[in-house]
This record gives C-alpha cells, sequence and structure tokens, in this order.
C-alpha cells in the first residue's frame, strides 16, 4: 500500500516538467481542498484512501499546511483508493503547490461522479479502470488490504469473518463481473488462503 509521505507516484503516470507546471485559478486552502476530496471519495464509496504526497507529517499524521500551499520543487500528489475492491489511484503534478493538485483530483472525482447521475453506474465505474493502481514490481499487497481490513479489525477476525467477506468480494472480483478480471480474483483466493493459514483454520 502506498504511504502519506514520502510522495508515492504511481508506476506509468508521466510527470509535468517544473517548467511547464501553471498556477490554477483557484485559490483553495488546504483545509478546504482536503475536505472536498474526502466527501467526493466517499460519495464515491471509496475506502482505505491515502493521499501520498512530499509534505513532511505532523504528529496526527497530516501534511503540515505552510508546504501544501507553497511553490515547492515537489508538488505533486497521488490519491491511493479502493473502489469496490478494487485498488485505484489518481495523480497531479501540473500546478505548482500541492493543494492546487490536491484540488484539482478532487474536481476529476467530482465530474466522473457526474457519470453515474447521466450514464448510470456501470459506465461510471468502467471510466475508473484507467485509474487502476499498479503495484510496485514484485510487490504483494497484504491479505489484510486484499480483503479490505484496517489494521485496527485484526483482533476480531475469525474464520467466518474472512469467508465472509471473501464471498462478497468475489461477486466484484469475479472476471465475469464488470471491473473484475482474472488477476483480482487470483489475488482474492491467495489472501483468503494466507488469511485462514494465519489465523489457525
Amino acid at each position: 500500500m502506498a504511504e502519506a509521505f514520502p510522495l508515492s507516484w504511481p508506476e506509468g503516470w508521466e510527470r509535468t516538467p517544473a517548467a511547464q507546471r501553471k498556477a490554477s485559478k483557484f485559490r483553495t486552502r488546504y483545509a478546504e481542498a482536503y475536505d472536498n476530496l474526502m466527501r467526493e471519495l466517499g460519495l464515491l464509496g471509496a475506502s482505505s484512501i491515502v493521499v501520498s504526497t512530499n509534505a513532511p507529517l505532523r504528529r496526527d499524521g497530516r501534511p503540515y499546511t505552510d508546504f501544501m500551499e507553497d511553490d515547492v520543487a515537489e508538488p505533486g500528489v497521488a490519491v491511493y483508493f479502493l473502489l469496490k475492491g478494487q485498488p485505484r489511484v489518481m495523480a497531479r503534478d501540473g500546478h505548482p503547490r500541492p493543494v492546487e493538485n490536491l484540488h484539482a483530483i478532487g474536481h476529476v472525482i467530482a465530474h466522473l461522479r457526474g457519470i453515474e447521475r447521466h450514464g448510470g453506474s456501470a459506465m461510471m465505474m468502467k471510466s475508473f479502470d484507467g485509474f487502476s493502481a499498479l503495484p510496485a514490481p514484485g510487490a504483494k499487497r497484504s491479505w489484510m488490504d486484499v480483503l479490505d481490513f484496517k489494521p485496527n479489525d485484526r483482533s476480531q477476525i475469525t474464520a467466518e469473518i474472512i469467508k465472509s467477506r471473501f464471498a462478497r468480494l468475489a461477486t466484484i472480483r469475479h472476471p465475469d463481473k464488470p471491473g473484475g478480471s482474472h488477476d483480482a480474483m487470483s489475488e482474492l483466493n491467495r489472501a483468503r488462503d494466507e488469511a485462514l493459514k494465519e489465523i489457525g483454520s
């Protein structure tokens, strides 16, 4: 899973040369841009959200506002999340301030959600296929990530919960389902087997 700091730029996404970055028309503050992004992702149904930047983190895990709102050498922002169990990422570095790039990503998600209002959820989900988050070469997600468990869930996870979670996610990730694939289903099968083995079932 990507980390909030330092910036984890997604594989296959082109970078914008510093000389080609342009200030946006918006003068949004970090708190507003962040809250807007979280609201849009919540309406989308996203989970396991990680906002990755080069901004040093405060003790509460949030980035320092001054860094986010200043022109910096590395203004890129990458937002990782799960959507119906599938890892997705959106990244932007076309503006000189991280907050501008964060704000832009929130607007893109809002516009993509508009597809659902006008063309149905199947079209919206298909539009997100281009935002698949590819793991780093050789990287393997933990069974906790694949089964969409949070770290504080671990002590309460039972074999029955694992099997139930597997069955629910299989209806989404199966290759016969929209947005599903053989790779996603294979990963889910592996995660279930590893989870059951680890808890001794």
